[in-house]
């Protein structure tokens, strides 16, 4: 009897493999970076704190230095000096006391002849780059000829007896010559940027004639009507000026304020370290002044 044929099995059915992949997101969407602000916020905040914390417990020189920096930034005017204009000078304090030094000059100023008449026309004040002596032209001319660089009676007078004290002390000085807006009249090219140097610079020679040690000097400038006092009125008289600043002392070793640097290389335009004077282009002719 014939048999039968046994039917192959049934091939087993091979599960697939099933992967899930889960994607892991940041906790917190939309407000991740919000503490960053309040952090910044606070850090901000506690800044501010420590610097009025540190301004009410710094002292008055401090205070007026940090003062004049915010009144004029850039640095004309009663805040030039160093680098003139904003080079961003750092506030370094004295060993010395300026501020007594600011009494005792205005007290040896005082002894110079015909002094009341002088003293609205002296001014004297404590700046971020050291202090700050200005003697303020008035329409007749009180401390130098009109139009020219001769120093008048007056004028070399106050500056020897300046010269007297000045000689006495460690510091350095700038001097500054500055002009006001009024072209200058000459047929030689002669304009406020030669005027306001040679000022600056009889200045200085009649000021180490009288006890100003020529070392003490760091640079004659002059910067015509580039920084005007009265920018409001560019012609008035108390425009034209010249300005002594006694720097303060560096400790040594110490590095010294920025911008320095920039002051002992090549001189700019309308500065003159002992040097001819800048020249700019003839302007159209007016009465001298």
């Amino acid at each position: 009897m014939a048999t039968e044929e046994e039917a192959p099995p049934a091939p087993t059915k091979v599960k697939p493999t099933i992967v899930i992949r889960k994607k892991v997101s940041g906790h917190g969407g939309h407000h991740g970076g919000a503490w960053k602000v309040a952090y910044a916020d606070f850090v901000t905040a506690m800044m501010a704190l420590f610097i009025v914390l540190w301004l009410t417990s710094a002292d008055e020189t401090i205070k007026q230095a940090v003062a004049e920096f915010f009144n004029n930034p850039t640095g004309p005017g009663k805040l030039t000096g160093l680098a003139a204009a904003g080079a961003g000078n750092a506030i370094q304090m004295p060993k010395d006391d300026m501020a007594k030094l600011r009494e005792k000059i205005q007290q040896a100023l005082a002894q110079t002849p015909n002094f009341q008449s002088l003293k609205d026309h002296i001014e004297i004040t404590i700046t971020a780059d050291g202090l700050r002596i200005e003697l303020l032209e008035t329409e007749a001319g009180m401390f130098f000829e009109s139009g020219k660089a001769v120093p008048t009676e007056t004028g070399g007078a106050l500056l020897a007896r300046l010269a007297e004290e000045l000689g006495k002390m460690p510091n350095s000085m700038l001097i500054e010559g500055h002009t006001d807006s009024k072209p200058f009249s000459s047929d030689n090219g002669y304009s406020n940027w030669e005027l306001s140097t040679d000022r600056a610079n009889s200045a200085r020679k009649l000021m180490e004639a009288h006890g100003l040690r020529p070392e003490q000097v760091e640079q004659v400038r002059g910067y015509a009507d580039r920084q005007l006092r009265h920018p409001e009125d560019p012609s008035h008289a108390s425009n034209r000026r010249i300005s002594v600043i006694v720097q303060y002392l560096v400790p040594k070793g110490g590095a010294a304020a920025p911008g320095a640097g920039e002051e002992k290389g090549e001189p700019k335009k309308g500065e003159d370290s002992k040097a001819e004077p800048a020249k700019s282009e003839p302007k159209p002719k007016q009465a001298p002044h």
